[in-house]
């Protein structure tokens, strides 16, 4: 039988960081062969991977990331089965590692075939899914650019958020940071009241009025004050039109015209674990 070194097993560990049993195995499998043993720990992450296909991964760690130019920003998350693998650093690590790398890229389906210290990213998932022993995947891939790029991650790595300003101007970075923190807090619903979709501004008549004819209110009254509520709701439920967190007496829209007064808000970005 090849003699396999201590070396040798912690090299395979930190190639692949699958456990030391493990890689020890591999490499007596492949009679010492270094890629052959990365190969045997990849067919065992297939094989665990099809074994726990159905099983739900709705935990897992989000994270956000801006490049040098503040120019692009990304939101991954990847997702496992368990907290517990969630909030393992290495997890984090590796998430925060795939976040880099889909900075580059323009959606999921060139990022999973990205490469990823010599293996595609979905190669990668895969690995690790046999290394962890739980599914492990891409739950949501969400980019965008703009003049200026912020970002927030929220603490336990479960929201985070990309907001894109109209200018890089002084105070954007400071801006663009409290307007993500916002995103993640309120959990807007469109940037303004034009991005909210028409079924859901009908719904909301609907339901304003079904609450107004219970107030027994005049059916003859009934659609101007429910565009009222229609107001309120888009206040409530759209970025800019929200009250700025950090103080309520004025809106995001104004806070941003106090830093600069051609200051906007152009896209943003919340993705949310579970």
């Amino acid at each position: 039988m090849t003699k396999i070194t201590a070396a040798e097993v912690n090299k395979l560990r930190q190639t692949t960081g699958a456990g030391m049993m493990d890689c020890k195995k591999a490499l007596v499998e492949a009679e010492g062969n270094f890629d052959t043993a990365i190969e045997i720990l990849r067919k065992k992450g297939q094989k665990v991977a099809a074994n726990r296909a159905d099983r739900e991964s709705s935990e897992g760690a989000v994270i956000a990331k801006v490049n040098d130019a503040s120019t692009r920003g990304v939101v991954v998350s990847l997702n496992c089965e368990t907290d517990f693998v969630a909030k393992n650093d290495a997890f984090v690590a590796m998430a925060t590692a795939l976040s880099e790398i889909a900075l580059n890229h323009d959606n999921l389906d060139t990022f999973l075939k990205a490469d990823y210290n010599g293996m595609s990213v979905s190669e990668k998932l895969t690995e690790q899914t046999g290394v962890i022993g739980e599914k492990l995947e891409i739950g949501a891939f969400k980019i965008l650019e703009a003049p200026f790029v912020g970002s927030y991650i929220h603490a336990g790595n479960k929201i985070a958020t990309i907001v894109g300003l109209s200018a890089n101007v002084e105070g954007a970075a400071a801006a663009a940071r409290d307007v993500a923190m916002q995103a993640a807090a309120m959990d807007p619903i469109a940037l303004d009241e034009t991005g909210v979709d028409a079924a859901t501004i009908e719904k909301e008549i609907e339901i304003a009025k079904d609450q107004l004819r219970q107030e027994g209110k005049p059916e003859a009254m009934l659609d101007n004050i429910a565009k009222g509520k229609l107001k309120r709701f888009f206040k409530d439920n759209t970025l800019v039109n929200q009250d700025f967190i950090k103080d309520s007496k004025q809106s995001v829209s104004e806070y941003l015209k106090s830093v600069n007064s051609d200051l906007t808000v152009v896209s943003f970005a919340r993705v949310a674990l579970g």
